[in-house]
């Protein structure tokens, strides 16, 4: 028996949820998203929408969970939206926007110049004597994870003084180092 797939996901007050085939789409103030799914039924009903799934499967028992999930995501996405910290740990590193280009100097010979996807609203935060924040905003759920997950991918936090690129309130694993 599925916990999360057999809770209702409530629909707030101006989010419309619609389905079709095998699309769901969920429109909101924020924006509008669409998610395919097979393997189970999706209702709409008295401000709720209920995910079902055929049989009792090991498939179709992970779909049930998964799509409930996503459903979830989407229905509060296109309402509050979804909000990713990067911090930039480190002596000289430095990130600013111009638009949808993010700029950052992580210690490497260049710059590392990246175009960010338009869904996306890029905030960089500097002041002096903190770390660099960077902050990336959207309706989707999953895109914001993408990019924040590439931007970290450039320099990955390392375990002995800390520097790199991690997300706001995410604990490192540190290691001692040498002992004289």
């Amino acid at each position: 028996m599925s916990r999360i797939g057999n809770n209702p996901v409530a629909i707030s007050e101006g989010v419309t949820v619609e389905v079709n085939d095998n699309i769901v789409t969920v429109k909101g103030k924020l924006g509008e998203l669409t998610q395919e799914f097979s393997g189970v039924a999706i209702e709409v009903e008295e401000g709720n929408v209920i995910v079902k799934r055929p049989s009792d499967s090991k498939e179709h028992k992970a779909k049930h969970g998964l799509y409930r999930a996503l459903i979830a995501n989407m229905i509060e996405g296109v309402t509050k939206g979804w909000t990713k910290e990067l911090e930039l740990v480190g002596v000289g590193y430095r990130a600013s926007n111009q638009g949808q280009k993010l700029d950052l100097a992580l210690g490497f010979s260049h710059n590392i110049v990246m175009n960010i996807a338009p869904e996306v609203k890029i905030e960089t935060i500097s002041e002096k004597g903190k770390n660099p924040i960077v902050k990336l905003t959207s309706h989707d759920k999953q895109l914001v994870g993408q990019v924040a997950a590439k931007i970290r991918s450039f320099r990955k936090p390392e375990p002995y003084k800390g520097k790199g690129i991690k997300f706001v309130g995410e604990q490192l694993r540190r290691k001692a180092g040498k002992s004289a």
